[in-house]
């Protein structure tokens, strides 16, 4: 949020708020309004826009990110901003832009004691915005945009840029400018301060077949024409590091330019985790011998040589340590000597090349799968190397550092997933992702003091345009967000790109498709995911998005005609595709059924389904012919119908139908019809009944409808809305807090309950696929029912690969415990806490009379009488 440091002109800025109906002065941290004032600085105003000053002896990348704002600033307003040199050749009103202890002009502004030094000496990627008066003589008033360093500069630059309208999505997913004639800067200090996380980037893989298709179509390749576009997009938001594209890429060889271009923007270059030494992987040839620090020792140690001779003095995090060749286990077992050797060997080529102290060169040693064994094992990893730490590819963190560790020079970071290619299956074609679970996982990382590097595998970079800006603003300041303003986030990031037309319906677009999606990858999905028969489900999930259809396609019809194909990238598309797809396997799910009974239904359905498979190729013919004439073609490739084991099939295949063979007369007593549903009532006395009733031998709860919370000094229960198959998730808050033990004080959940019926009843306990990242057996609740005495569960009791599948791929863990009920009546659920980071989402419990029906989302919410 930016700072206003003065109260006077604090009080003035309520003031403009109350009197301005421009949407972006309602927002507090908008400084650019559209009314002058004595006060303001105009930056656009009657025609004219203020002229700009910049040292020429300024870092080339700020000059370059000059020139975008003289762009952008034409963009808005149709005014070209003329670039002055000298204090000499001031005007009224001048924008002054520079870096402390590079630009004279900023220096001298210190000097006359214009600005404050010490808001900006020592200080890593902060920039200060703030009105001037008197500057210079001849110069009337001057926004001064001054940073502690090359990005900061570049973070200040760009700040204004998204504050006259200039989303960071503006090319990559074609988001227009709204053209205005007023710009005016308001008085005070206006700052992000320093990023709490000190590397912040993406990582473009698994970019074959769509964004490979792409690049080479319209740039001839990853060059650096292509890169350009992608490091603008990363400093907009506020990012600094990228993993570049590596199936068969090589960033430093197939285009020199690539690494000065890096080095120009301030981009922190880096490479992926099976990437020693910044050496791609596809620069390692057959002519260079096998892929073995064993066998091949020679050849390794001088082409990682090169590698850092290669990367001279441009700005880069080193990856250390070795995988096997194609990001394979590098040995059966476990060899910790090897690979403490291979490091050594390693750091000893850095020491070497740049002729530095080792800890003068970042580097980072992913503890990536199996490496991680290694290091659970007693692997030495020196103190400044940063420890990566990873997800499992599905966006569950496997290792953090103890609460009692010691504290590392080097720290730590996480390597997380939007995309992943691998078991249980690939996930590459649309957004599955969730920014509450990836608040709730990151802010469990943050907590446990990550706060070095956050890297994301964004795969082709779209369609994870939403996911990616939380991701990067998340980890500027991850204290910034919290459970209760994460539907804030929706609607500011549909409010800036859309213009502020139908931001609420937007936001609420965004948050139930990726709800939606994350119930199952699609790659996941086939006929059998959701029930036709129990619960009404498929019915239901098919209605879920026919509703999000149906809203994105009225708010499409309405929208300004400039912002279609920002819409139908960011909204429409993956809504259509994501509804089409489902409709099509329930539709299959269908066919089967009534092909089963014999009943000509079947036919009709088998006919949707291909009538459904032919829509999807056409939505995707649109994306690549039709869409902003074209822009994207290729962009959404990615096969996604039709797998049969964790690879991708080569092309999208249609799910096999059946067809029934029936005679013209009984055909003309057919009529399509829906699938079967079951209806369920509440047959028995509910006089004195209270809670969660019983019915059909169950009761199905979702997590948020306690009947009490008790929290404790330390911690408290706090909801998650929208995280969950179904509705939400709690957990409590703090994270890095040590296990409790089970007492009457004990923070708890409370959920009151009727059976009507006694005896034994099993209780599932619905959780996010949580991973044990800490050493110890497992993360663990408490459980029981009124006064008995309390069940300890183990979350993480089943380690098995095969366990860890079922719950990714179906993104839930369900845990099962078993009890007694003594008498039919009222009664209390307890759930206790005892470790951080479990994510309730729903409970079924299920009686000795009961049979709960087989479906995947579990069934329906019970009835409740308060």
């Amino acid at each position: 949020m930016c700072l206003k440091i003065k109260t006077s002109c604090l009080i003035l800025l309520l003031l403009l708020i109350g009197l301005s109906t421009n949407s972006y002065a309602i927002n507090p941290d908008k400084y650019v309004v559209n009314q002058a004032s004595a006060g303001n600085f105009p930056l656009v105003s009657k025609g004219k826009t203020a002229s700009i000053l910049v040292d020429d002896k300024d870092y080339a990348g700020v000059l370059k990110v000059v020139g975008h704002l003289e762009n952008d600033l034409f963009k808005v307003s149709d005014l070209h901003p003329k670039r002055i040199k000298k204090i000499s050749e001031g005007e009224d009103f001048v924008v002054i832009i520079g870096t402390l202890g590079k630009s004279k002009i900023i220096d001298q502004l210190v000097q006359k004691g214009k600005i404050d030094r010490s808001a900006l000496q020592g200080k890593w990627e902060k920039f200060t915005t703030q009105i001037v008066e008197n500057p210079f003589k001849g110069i009337k008033k001057a926004l001064v945009i001054a940073g502690s360093d090359k990005r900061g500069t570049i973070y200040g630059i760009y700040d204004l840029s998204n504050q006259i309208g200039i989303s960071p999505w503006y090319f990559w997913a074609d988001v227009p400018v709204k053209k205005q004639s007023e710009l005016h800067v308001l008085p005070g200090v206006h700052t992000q301060g320093e990023p709490k996380v000190k590397y912040r980037g993406i990582f473009i893989n698994d970019e074959a077949p769509a964004l490979t298709g792409w690049a080479f179509e319209k740039y001839g390749g990853f060059n650096s024409k292509f890169y350009d576009t992608v490091f603008e997009l990363i400093l907009r938001m506020k990012g600094n590091y990228l993993w570049p594209a590596m199936w068969g890429r090589m960033f430093y060889v197939e285009d020199p330019q690539n690494a000065v271009l890096a080095d120009e923007y301030g981009i922190v270059m880096g490479t992926s985790h099976h990437e020693p030494l910044t050496r791609a992987h596809a620069e390692w040839g057959k002519s260079n011998g096998k892929w073995d620090f064993n066998t091949n020792s020679e050849a390794l140690i001088n082409f990682w040589k090169d590698g850092i001779k290669r990367m001279g003095n441009k700005e880069t995090i080193v990856t250390i340590g070795m995988r096997g060749d194609g990001d394979e286990p590098m040995t059966e077992g476990t060899a910790i000597d090897l690979l403490e050797n291979i490091v050594k060997t390693q750091r000893n080529i850095i020491q070497e090349v740049t002729k530095k102290p080792i800890e003068e060169t970042p580097q980072m040693w992913a503890l990536y799968k199996e490496v991680q064994d290694y290091y659970d094992k007693g692997m030495t990893v020196p103190d400044d190397v940063t420890l990566l730490l990873c997800d499992d590819n599905w966006g569950n963190i496997r290792k953090l550092p103890e609460l009692d560790s010691k504290p590392r020079k080097g720290g730590y970071g996480i390597y997380y997933h939007y995309d992943y290619v691998g078991g249980p299956r690939n996930y590459k074609w649309i957004n599955t992702n969730q920014i509450e679970r990836t608040w709730e996982q990151m802010d469990l990382a943050y907590q446990y003091g990550v706060d070095k590097i956050w890297i994301v595998n964004v795969g082709d970079i779209k369609p994870m345009e939403f996911p990616i800006a939380f991701f990067l603003d998340m980890a500027w300041n991850p204290e910034k967000f919290n459970a209760e303003n994460l539907e804030d986030y929706y609607v500011n990031w549909a409010k800036e790109n859309f213009g502020n037309q139908f931001t609420e319906e937007i936001a609420t677009i965004l948050k139930l498709y990726t709800k939606y999606n994350a119930r199952r990858k699609p790659e996941l999905l086939d006929a059998k995911t959701y029930s036709v028969t129990n619960y009404n489900e498929a019915d239901r999930v098919v209605a879920d998005y026919q509703k999000l259809v149906e809203k994105a396609n009225s708010i499409n019809e309405k929208l300004q005609p400039e912002y279609k194909d920002a819409f139908y990238q960011l909204v429409l598309f993956p809504v259509l595709a994501s509804s089409n797809l489902n409709e099509m396997y329930v539709a299959t799910a269908k066919n089967q059924l009534y092909a089963a009974q014999g009943n000509a239904v079947a036919n009709a359905y088998a006919e949707k389904v291909k009538e459904l498979f032919e829509k999807d190729s056409e939505l995707t013919n649109y994306y690549h012919t039709k869409l902003a004439n074209g822009k994207w073609n290729h962009m959404m490739a990615q096969t996604h119908i039709g797998y049969d084991n964790w690879q991708q099939p080569e092309k999208n295949v249609i799910p096999k139908t059946k067809t029934v063979e029936i005679s013209i007369k009984a055909q003309a007593k057919i009529s399509t019809e829906n699938s079967p549903k079951v209806e369920t009532s509440i047959t028995k006395n509910l006089e004195n009944a209270h809670g969660f009733i019983e019915n059909d031998g169950y009761i199905s709860i979702e997590s948020k409808n306690y009947s009490k919370a008790i929290n404790s000094d330390l911690v408290k229960w706090t909801l998650i809305p929208n995280l969950g198959k179904t509705d939400s998730g709690i957990t409590i808050k703090p994270s890095n807090i040590q296990p409790f033990e089970i007492s009457e004080q004990s923070p708890r959940l409370e959920y009151d309950v009727c059976f009507f019926s006694k005896g034994k009843v099993k209780v599932k306990a619905y959780f996010s696929p949580t991973i044990n990242f800490k050493i110890g057996d497992g993360l663990k609740y408490g459980i029981a029912f009124d006064s008995e005495k309390p069940q300890i569960m183990n979350l993480n009791e089943d380690s098995s690969e095969k366990n860890w599948a079922e719950s990714v791929a179906n993104n839930i863990k369900i845990i099962t415990s078993t009890h007694q009920i003594e008498n039919a009546g009222n009664h209390v659920l307890k759930i206790y806490a005892i470790d951080s980071a479990l994510v309730l989402q729903k409970i079924v419990i299920e009686t000795e009379e009961g049979k709960v029906l087989e479906s995947y989302l579990g069934p329906p919410e019970s009835f409740r009488k308060e």
